[in-house]
């Protein structure tokens, strides 16, 4: 059994990776097509040394920032990154946790009957870091079709800044990757599901979680570019929700023409998260 697997991910990946990938010159009495130690280390801006203790497992506990670098020059995808991330919790590392607070799972009844009465409108119960727990069906109506509640659970930060289709889904996308990372700083600490972003997602997250303050905004206006209604203007009220940290969203129509946009998509049931 390998017991040094996320060295050997590493560098299995590094002689993947041609220097012409990483706009590098190819260079000359290379042993193999891929990226040299020292290449990677440049790129990552990490020292070869540290990388070699990695790739060697004499150090088993890099940090997400470490792991969001590497994933650059290595040209790792989305589902590669997350394997990476996983690889240095069961290697024993230190840096990437589970949770320190383990944010609800569940929505007790009287809040899924609430949902219930507020079909046909669009609304979501989410917890601190942005799992879609429950939802109505005018809500899957909505943003279903932009893959929003592809995940297992949904999470709507994950998709955020790990799923391309979130680009075209919101044309204000900065700022409604502010917004939500600002709610996620809101409250008990969530250092694990952090790491997670931040070896995901790279500097976009990792920046965002430095620079944006813990003050989401509780109403405003989103727009969504929806695949069968077209150009939406949502009005939105996020109401917390006491004693288990969870969060309801409503979102209504802001004008009469997304209102009349939203009536030409077939209804569907309720559906939970």
């Amino acid at each position: 059994m390998n017991d040094n697997e996320l060295g050997t991910f590493l560098r299995a990946r590094r002689a993947e990776v041609t220097p012409a990938e990483v706009g590098l010159p190819p260079g000359t009495r290379r042993r193999t097509p891929g990226l040299r130690r020292a290449e990677v280390a440049m790129l990552a801006g990490v020292s070869v040394e540290y990388l070699t203790r990695l790739e060697q497992g004499r150090d088993r506990h890099p940090s997400p920032q470490v792991l969001a670098a590497l994933a650059g020059p290595l040209r790792l995808t989305t589902a590669e990154r997350a394997h990476l991330y996983r690889l240095t919790r069961t290697s024993g590392g230190n840096n990437c946790q589970a949770f320190v607070t383990e944010p609800p799972r569940t929505v007790r009844p009287g809040l899924r009957a609430v949902l219930e009465r507020l079909e046909p409108a669009a609304a979501m119960v989410v917890n601190q870091v942005g799992d879609v727990l429950a939802h109505t069906a005018g809500f899957r109506r909505l943003h279903g079709p932009t893959g929003l509640l592809d995940g297992d659970p949904p999470n709507l930060t994950r998709y955020l800044f790990t799923d391309p289709r979130a680009r075209d889904a919101y044309p204000d996308w900065a700022h409604v990757a502010d917004e939500q990372v600002a709610a996620l700083k809101d409250g008990p600490a969530r250092a694990g599901f952090v790491d997670e972003l931040t070896a995901l997602a790279g500097e976009e997250f990792a920046e965002r979680a430095v620079r944006v303050p813990g003050l989401p905004r509780a109403h405003g206006l989103l727009r969504l570019a929806h695949p069968a209604a077209g150009p939406l203007r949502l009005a939105y009220e996020i109401m917390a929700l006491p004693g288990d940290g969870l969060r309801m969203v409503v979102q209504l129509p802001a004008d009469e023409a997304s209102a009349d946009a939203l009536r030409g998509i077939a209804p569907l049931r309720l559906v939970a998260g």
